[in-house]
C-alpha cells in the first residue's frame, strides 16, 4: 500500500542516521567518504538518494541500500502523481 505523502528520505538520514549518533552533517559526510554539501543537499530535501549513496548509508548506518532506495522510489512516485494531475495524456488502444 502506497505511503501518503511520504517525507522525503533526508529526514530518515538526519533523524535515524546522524542524530542518534551524535553526527553533524559535516561529520557524517566525513564518514561516508562525500561532500559535507552532498549530504546537506539530501538531509534538506533538495537531493535524492542515489545508488550508489544507498550503498554508503548501508555500510555506515546499516538498513540495506534496497531499502534506502525504496525510500527515495516512493517520495518521487508521490511527487510525481501529485504533477500527473496537470498531465493531459489520451488512454492508447489497440487497433
Amino acid at each position: 500500500m502506497p505511503m501518503h505523502d511520504p517525507p522525503h528520505p533526508g529526514v530518515h538520514v538526519r533523524a535515524n542516521c546522524l542524530t542518534p549518533l551524535g553526527l553533524s552533517v559535516t561529520e557524517g559526510a566525513r564518514a561516508l567518504g562525500v561532500a559535507r554539501k552532498t549530504l546537506s543537499e539530501i538531509v534538506n530535501g533538495r537531493a535524492g538518494i542515489s545508488p550508489e549513496m544507498a550503498i554508503r548509508l548501508e555500510k555506515a548506518f546499516g538498513g540495506s541500500a534496497r531499502h534506502w532506495l525504496q525510500l527515495q522510489m516512493n517520495y518521487d512516485l508521490w511527487q510525481a502523481e501529485q504533477a500527473a494531475e496537470d498531465l493531459h495524456i489520451p488512454r492508447l488502444r489497440p487497433v
